[in-house]
């Protein structure tokens, strides 16, 4: 891949910029379209990357060696229909990972949900353990402020995307599967299409040779196939004695040749400890120092929009999470709980995508009704049309809480204020982090 010039077709999308920042680094000239300018594109273009925000012909650099392109891009994008009608050799984001991945050692997590956090804990745990890989994050992890990391060593992290299948792209040398919750139903079809031609057909992607580590409440769909679980409580990899003490999650990780006791995490949650458990169990298998593993999980800052702390203070709390799937809802708000049982809790959630809508609206009303006020907002639809009779009226029938009330990006804040606020979250995945600031603004001031 001895490319000189690269152009980027949605270079704003984490996964997509991670990818631009590995050829930056290498030298390669960067140029991209986004939609939007956002922190993430400001951020490339300090770093040195030529970016446009006009779905412009004319604004296409010459001498172009590759273009890169995500599916998020809709099909009748001009820029994408000019490159394929004028013979440019494109290829998606998810082929470019699986290139990059196969020169090195990919150590890959896959799951419908904890991919972001998980990779992001098994960067640090490498790198803190005296392995010192790269890594392609879905996220930006505070502790590097990047959601790429340059390595020396022959490993690579990678997320493995479901998405349009995307994950099929790559070889690891070690993967993990967290969950196997069924999710973009509108690219599988069914529940049974997500297992089959989804995770299955990436459980065989895996090196002979390598290693597949599995959650242990998927184990059953793994009979014939060398795996290794892990669990709280249970596999061969196990968190035990699962605790909240002093703002830490703690508890001792249990492996095949040994116990390592009172490890302390940052992140609170179960789901957060058995994200840890996989990446420990990575790390172990590439050699990792134990007291490096101790002290990342104790130095880990987090990843950006996955509960993060936007104020932690004695009496007012304000958590921003990237949570778009009724279990990922589920999660944060048990987690939120689980640090702050008597406070009451404040949720602003929107939805994601009007197909996702659709076919959890029962799953999204249930979670919702564990908040203890509720403020619903319309759907993001990201890369989709609208659904005919699906909006966020459908999810807010069903919930069955008193204290909920449906608002529009226009009347947010205003609605927002009328709140006694203790525990409050952002919740969703589309663009409900442009109201981050102003809303910790205002917490911060009254």
């Amino acid at each position: 891949m001895n490319y000189k010039k690269l152009y980027f077709l949605g270079i704003g999308g984490i996964g997509m910029s991670a990818i631009a920042r590995y050829f930056n680094g290498l030298g390669v000239e960067i140029h991209g379209y986004d939609k939007t300018q956002t922190e993430l594109t400001k951020n490339l273009e300090k770093e040195g990357m030529k970016i446009h925000y006009q779905e412009d012909i004319s604004l296409i650099p010459k001498g172009l060696d590759l273009v890169i392109w995500t599916p998020a891009i809709p099909k009748e994008h001009k820029e994408l229909i000019w490159f394929r009608d004028n013979g440019f050799e494109l290829k998606k984001r998810a082929e470019v990972l699986g290139i990059i991945s196969r020169a090195k050692k990919a150590l890959a997590v896959a799951g419908t949900h904890g991919k972001t956090s998980t990779t992001s804990i098994l960067t640090h745990v490498l790198k803190e353990g005296g392995v010192d890989c790269s890594a392609f994050l879905g996220g930006i992890a505070m502790n590097y402020e990047s959601n790429f990391v340059m390595g020396k060593d022959d490993y690579v992290v990678v997320e493995a995307d479901e998405f349009d299948r995307s994950f099929l792209h790559l070889n690891p040398q070690i993967a993990a599967i967290m969950s196997m919750d069924p999710d973009h139903l509108d690219i599988y079809g069914d529940e049974q299409s997500i297992l089959d031609t989804g995770f299955l057909a990436f459980a065989k992607k895996v090196n002979p040779d390598g290693t597949l580590l599995v959650n242990e409440a998927f184990m059953q769909h793994f009979d014939n196939q060398k795996v290794s679980a892990f669990g709280i409580e249970k596999g061969e990899y196990q968190a035990q004695n699962v605790r909240a003490e002093k703002g830490y999650m703690v508890f001792d990780f249990k492996h095949p040749k040994g116990v390592i006791k009172n490890l302390k995490f940052t992140l609170p949650g179960r789901h957060n400890v058995m994200n840890a458990t996989a990446a420990i169990a990575i790390a172990l298998q590439l050699k990792a120092k134990i007291g490096g593993i101790r002290k990342a999980l104790k130095g880990f800052k987090g990843i950006k929009r996955r509960f993060e702390f936007m104020i932690r203070e004695k009496n007012r709390i304000y958590i921003d999470d990237y949570a778009h799937h009724p279990t990922e809802l589920n999660a944060a708000i048990s987690a939120a709980r689980m640090f702050y049982p008597n406070k009451k809790i404040t949720g602003i959630f929107q939805p994601h995508l009007f197909s996702r809508t659709r076919d959890f609206a029962e799953g999204f009303a249930a979670a919702l009704d564990t908040l203890d006020e509720i403020l619903l907002m319309d759907i993001y639809p990201a890369r989709e049309k609208p659904i005919k009779g699906v909006t966020s009226d459908m999810v807010f029938k069903m919930m069955k809480n008193p204290n909920k009330i449906r608002v529009t990006k226009d009347n947010l804040l205003e609605e927002l204020k009328k709140n006694e606020i203790e525990v409050l979250m952002t919740l969703g995945a589309g663009d409900i982090d442009v109201f981050r600031e102003p809303i910790k603004d205002w917490l911060e001031k009254i």
